[in-house]
């Protein structure tokens, strides 16, 4: 089960690394040992050359069942949302 939760998040952080040209993000993911935990990807986004952000996005059970076309295109949404949050804090909402 893991070799092909492994092989499938390898698959989607290739597919949103084909999307993104955004050179500030970085994408990892990590299947946790205990099982009762959720896989994630791990989304660190560096602004200003310096300043790194960091969020975990949990791949639930439902999103495994996904194709990683599917669930490459929900990570991308998740990580547009993240970086709009970020810059307009960064920005100063207007």
């Amino acid at each position: 089960m893991k070799v092909q939760i492994k092989e499938k998040l390898s698959q989607v952080i290739e597919l949103v690394n084909n999307v993104l040209v955004n050179p500030d993000i970085n994408l990892d993911y990590s299947i946790p040992e205990d099982s009762t935990e959720d896989p994630y990807v791990l989304l660190k986004y560096t602004l200003n050359g310096s300043h790194v952000q960091e969020q975990k996005i949990p791949i639930k059970q439902n999103y495994l069942k996904k194709t990683p076309e599917d669930l490459a295109n929900l990570i991308t949404f998740f990580i547009e949302q993240f970086t709009e949050q970020i810059e307009s804090l960064e920005n100063g909402a207007q």
